[in-house]
């Protein structure tokens, strides 16, 4: 059994900072390796009797695909003699490589966009993921490398679980942490029992239940847009990269996550009610994704 558990840091000045950084060189390494893999398929697009105008990719033609493997080991070589790459825990890095494979095997296999760089800011998360002990004592939380960093224990790990890995999250409002915890407990499957409730969803009414109760559809970005579009005016009329400029960007930043909280809480309401009437649900199967690309897709992705 796997649950996620989110928590809020309060890291120091100099922590703060240290994560800061290791972001950064995360960044950075994902912009390599991306450029390395996307150098090695440019190679090979060139036709064999022409060459581009303006540059030309070349690489030997025995020059193997760079996989996860062979990256993983360039990055130990390269970590001996960058202090940069010295500085970040090495597991990170890593898992930044895995990452990348990832978004490949997802490129392929289902369908999504090519990997694209990330600029500065853009990399909001680093994972860890293993410890050799419970990393959490009290309302702390042992961070590799960098020590013990200040957190609000909202909640308790429940018994019989622990720490999986821990990935470090930079938001708006903050620093957080979200901790995979797994235990050994194995949970039978749940067979059709109880009151059984059907839900119809729609944008007129968020939901429908099967016994008569309709559930408003609050608009919580249609709400926000003029707000936002205001932020987003002064954000074009500053000098790009200036402070004033920051701030404002701090401003959407936080607006855009309040909205995506709003909308979470929101959703939270009803399905608690409902699992304390119903022992079996019922729902129906939208293809969201294609709704999501209609003419009602600002409505369909702010209901969620």
């Amino acid at each position: 059994m796997l649950m996620n558990f989110k928590y809020r840091l309060e890291p120091t000045t100099e922590q703060a900072s240290t994560l800061q950084c290791w972001f950064e060189t995360s960044r950075r390494v994902w912009n390599f390796v991306l450029a390395e893999r996307k150098d090695w398929i440019n190679s090979r697009k060139a036709p064999l009797n022409a060459c581009s105008i303006r540059s030309e990719f070349i690489i030997a033609a025995d020059a193997p695909w760079p996989t996860y493997a062979r990256q993983c080991k360039a990055l130990t070589l390269a970590r001996k003699h960058n202090p940069h790459l010295q500085a970040v825990h090495s597991q990170v890095l890593q898992q930044v490589l895995q990452q990348l494979e990832k978004a490949f095997i997802s490129m392929r296999e289902g369908g999504l966009g090519f990997p694209r760089f990330k600029k500065p800011g853009r990399l909001r998360s680093i994972c860890f993921p293993q410890f050799a002990s419970a990393p959490v004592r009290g309302e702390r939380l042992k961070v590799p490398t960098i020590g013990y960093v200040r957190m609000r224990l909202s909640r308790s790990i429940p018994e019989g679980f622990r720490v999986k890995q821990v990935r470090v999250l930079r938001r708006a409002s903050g620093w957080y942490a979200v901790m995979a915890i797994q235990s050994d407990a194995a949970l039978s499957e749940a067979q059709p029992h109880g009151e059984a409730i059907g839900i119809d969803l729609g944008l007129h009414h968020f939901a429908a239940f099967s016994d008569g109760e309709l559930v408003h559809r609050p608009k919580f970005f249609v709400d926000a847009q003029s707000k936002l579009k205001l932020l987003q005016r002064r954000v074009s009329r500053k000098k790009r990269g200036s402070n004033n400029w920051r701030k404002v960007q701090q401003k959407v930043a936080r607006l855009h996550e309040r909205i995506g909280n709003l909308r979470k809480e929101f959703h939270r309401q009803p399905a608690h009610r409902l699992c304390d009437r119903a022992g079996t649900i019922f729902a129906e199967d939208l293809g969201c994704q294609a709704l999501a690309a209609s003419m009602l897709a600002k409505h369909v992705l702010d209901a969620g």
